[in-house]
């Protein structure tokens, strides 16, 4: 009988982790957090920080982006509502 409840429980388990995605998703920010220019497709960076990525002018900025993570998050918010 445990068996049967186990292994009904795992199965439950699996199908809700179903509907998650654990693949990041793009924030989406056309302008880097930190210098505040335009991203270039061409020589953007990236990072993933928290489920997202951000997109950047530079490598440079990461390394900036990683010292106050919150700060430059809001900067991309507030990119995104507009």
């Amino acid at each position: 009988m445990k068996k049967i409840i186990y292994l009904s429980l795992l199965v439950i388990f699996i199908f809700s982790m179903a509907n998650y995605s654990f693949a990041a998703v793009d924030a989406g920010n056309k302008i880097c957090p930190v210098m505040g220019g335009k991203t270039n497709e061409k020589y953007k960076a990236t990072y993933e920080y928290e489920g997202k990525i951000y997109n950047f002018c530079c490598a440079g900025c990461i390394e900036e982006f990683k010292k106050h993570p919150q700060e430059y998050i809001k900067k991309v918010d507030e990119e995104m509502k507009k």
